[in-house]
């Protein structure tokens, strides 16, 4: 059988660029999980390369993704057409590190190839669910300006690109470290959906104003009638910095805001309850962050949609620093997540 895959220096060093801040979760991963958690993430970057390179029409785009979901799905090889076309999609990015990512998707399929069967079976279940979400993507906003309906739509988003990333983590961590929380499995797999799909609504909160420029409006429409907005309408005031307008939004993105912290609540509730340290650190940390960037974007309010707001890096060093000071003791970690909550 296969054994648990282990990642070169030129793989490791292909994570780090294209997420710094996974690629440190990673390090901080018992070895058994290392190798299927960065397979699926590595894969699932390439996969939402794919949806995301609006230069691309919406068609090749998802004749791609396809081809591509269906080359992860039977951990097969490449073959010719697919990979020409991956070749000269890679030739389109602008970012160096995306690039070497699609043109090392051959090495990643290898990766997953070498994986034990039931991790491989997990990578697979996941990176089905992320592939649907981002074809539903595509499919909606593929075609020009568009928004969610409603907040069930949401809910399905949030969970096939994210939620179920949460429950992919718990059954690998049951397959491999016995006795990994001290809470029931079923109650783990449901915090650790709710903490994926809280992270997701934070990415969708955070990137809202790069998403309406683009004609993508997440907030869906039956929140935004109420308050006398439409997606168009908001597309517009996120365009222009209509502050009149972008301060109608702020019940929605109070509440939003709200949401999120709930689900980012779970997140830290199922970090308190692993039993290893350096596992329960690195779930906690995008917690962490989280709660400090949901506490910026309520701090900016809607006018988050005119411009960026993230963690400066800094905050990020000197919270890993106090977690390591502190051995990621839960206690720490609850004080944290409340202190960077306010």
């Amino acid at each position: 059988m296969p054994q648990t895959t282990l990642l070169n220096r030129d793989q490791r060093q292909l994570l780090r660029g294209v997420s710094r801040s996974f690629y440190l979760t990673i390090r901080l991963l018992p070895a058994a999980l290392q190798g299927p958690i960065a397979v699926g993430y590595l894969l699932a970057r390439a996969t939402d390369t794919v949806a995301d390179t609006t230069a691309l029409p919406a068609a090749d785009r998802l004749g791609l993704l396809q081809g591509l979901a269906k080359a992860i799905e039977s951990s097969a090889s490449l073959d010719p057409a697919l990979k020409t076309q991956i070749s000269a999609f890679a030739l389109q990015q602008s970012d160096l590190h995306e690039q070497a990512l699609m043109r090392a998707l051959p090495a990643c399929l290898r990766l997953l190839q070498d994986l034990s069967v039931p991790d491989q079976s997990s990578v697979h279940w996941v990176l089905g669910h992320i592939t649907r979400g981002q074809v539903l993507d595509l499919e909606r906003f593929g075609q020009g300006p568009a928004a969610l309906r409603t907040d069930a739509e949401l809910d399905e988003y949030t969970w096939l690109v994210a939620g179920c990333v949460g429950e992919f983590w718990t059954a690998l961590c049951e397959r491999h470290l016995s006795g990994f929380a001290t809470k029931s499995a079923d109650a783990m797999r449901l915090a650790g959906r709710n903490y994926g799909q809280g992270l997701q609504r934070l990415n969708i909160l955070r990137d809202a104003g790069a998403d309406l420029a683009a004609g993508r409006c997440y907030l869906p429409e039956a929140r935004l009638a109420p308050l006398g907005l439409s997606p168009e309408r908001l597309m517009q005031a996120a365009r222009s910095s209509d502050a009149a307008t972008l301060q109608g939004l702020t019940p929605l993105w109070d509440d939003c805001l709200q949401q999120t912290q709930n689900q980012l609540s779970d997140g830290l509730r199922y970090s308190q309850c692993l039993t290893s340290r350096r596992l329960r650190l690195a779930c906690a940390l995008p917690a962490l962050i989280g709660a400090r960037t949901v506490a910026l974007l309520r701090q900016a309010g809607p006018q988050a949609l005119t411009h960026r707001v993230k963690m400066p890096r800094h905050e990020m060093r000197g919270l890993l620093w106090r977690l390591l000071w502190r051995l990621a003791s839960p206690e720490a970690l609850g004080h944290e997540f409340q202190r960077l909550s306010q």
